[in-house]
């Protein structure tokens, strides 16, 4: 009979086969573990094991690892960079999609116009990441199109922080009540005057610079789940993941952060992050999906379309018709952050498996799709420079 260690093993092999096969249509390998699980979520020999604390417990570790390093990456200073049109644009494309998205889920799924503008929010979120490989090989990084995309997609990331923060709120408010806000508020407080007290301790880390990066590590992942534990109180450790991420970037030593990145990344991404994503793909309700097929269309065509419109309102005079019309089709693509904000709203009952399932579904084919649409009308509108 199988066990959790050849199911994980059996699972990694799986991923790491897939994972090559995507890479070459330029779509992250990492996204073969969410594949497996929607497979799983047709037919699934190793329920006992799916189900299980130990296996729940890891994909959680997998969704907190994920978000400390979403923080860790935010560069606060290059946000103040930013140009006047980035703000106008992250701002404009995502009120469009948050808009037209809220009035989808509302009035289509009937959810109430606080849940549905959450989860329209989410998916109106980018991952920009999925293109930079795409932008570094087609020499547009530099150029204005790979910058407002890679501009917005930081900006995003603060905006994306917040709306977490906000979901968080819901979460404790719906579970909390009367004495016990007051434990919530007081566990916030904690984590914040934690994070600003490890950044005022900065001048003071000259030790740190030479210490080495295994026993660094060490300390990285105390200060980690010190904020988990903390924001565990709170009902808000996807929170607390994301803070301690942000706090650890500034605190450390600028000739350790690369070093420290790397090693998270190793830690995240060759462990973590493939079960979690399994786990998302398993909580999909495929019945639901396969009765209802137009759904998925329709929320494709309303977040893809509010960016391909909001990008070209906003983008047309800075970038032209053409590269505004490239830069809705590079927004368009989510990963990673939105659907942990979905999965946080599910297992907390704030949505069910069937909005679940086609959100889900419409990133799946979004993340196929704009790749691929971006690379060819990159070459076809000969968009090198």
């Amino acid at each position: 009979m199988i066990n959790i260690f050849l199911f994980l093993g059996l699972v990694f092999l799986l991923t790491f086969l897939i994972g090559r096969l995507l890479e070459k249509i330029r779509v992250p390998w990492i996204f073969s573990a969410l594949i497996i699980g929607s497979l799983f979520a047709i037919y699934n020999p190793f329920t006992s094991i799916t189900s299980s604390s130990t296996f729940e417990f890891l994909a959680q570790l997998g969704m907190y690892f994920l978000l400390f390093l979403i923080g860790f990456e935010i560069d606060l200073k290059k946000l103040k960079k930013s140009k006047n049109f980035i703000f106008k644009a992250t701002f404009f494309t995502l009120f469009l999609a948050t808009i037209f998205g809220t009035l989808l889920i509302h009035f289509v799924f009937g959810y109430s116009w606080l849940i549905s503008s959450l989860v329209a929010l989410s998916f109106a979120t980018v991952g920009e990441a999925i293109l930079i490989p795409i932008l570094d090989e087609f020499k547009i990084v530099n150029t204005k199109l790979g910058q407002s995309i890679i501009g917005i997609g930081t900006l995003d990331d603060v905006i994306e922080i917040l709306l977490l923060i906000l979901v968080g709120v819901v979460i404790g408010s719906g579970i909390h009540s009367g004495s016990n806000i007051i434990l919530t508020l007081i566990s916030l407080a904690v984590l914040v005057i934690l994070a600003f007290s490890l950044i005022k301790l900065k001048k003071q880390d000259g030790k740190l610079k030479f210490i080495s990066i295994e026993y660094l590590f060490l300390f990285i992942l105390f200060v980690l789940f010190l904020f988990l534990g903390i924001g565990k109180l709170a009902h808000a450790a996807p929170i607390a993941a994301l803070l301690a991420g942000i706090t650890l970037n500034a605190f450390l030593p600028d000739n350790r952060v690369e070093g420290v990145k790397t090693g998270i990344k190793i830690l995240c991404y060759g462990f973590f992050a493939p079960i979690f994503f399994l786990w998302v793909g398993i909580s999909l309700d495929i019945n639901y999906l396969f009765a209802s097929p137009l759904l998925i269309l329709l929320v494709v065509a309303v977040s893809n379309g509010a960016k391909l419109l909001g990008s070209w309102m906003i983008g047309r005079k800075e970038l032209g018709t053409k590269q505004s019309i490239l830069l809705g089709i590079g927004l368009s693509v989510r990963f990673s952050t939105s659907i942990i904000i979905i999965k946080i709203l599910l297992d907390n009952n704030l949505i069910e498996k069937d909005l679940y399932s086609v959100i889900i579904a419409s990133a799946i084919i979004l993340t196929f799709l704009v790749p691929v649409l971006f690379s060819r009308l990159l070459v076809r509108w000969k968009v090198t420079r």
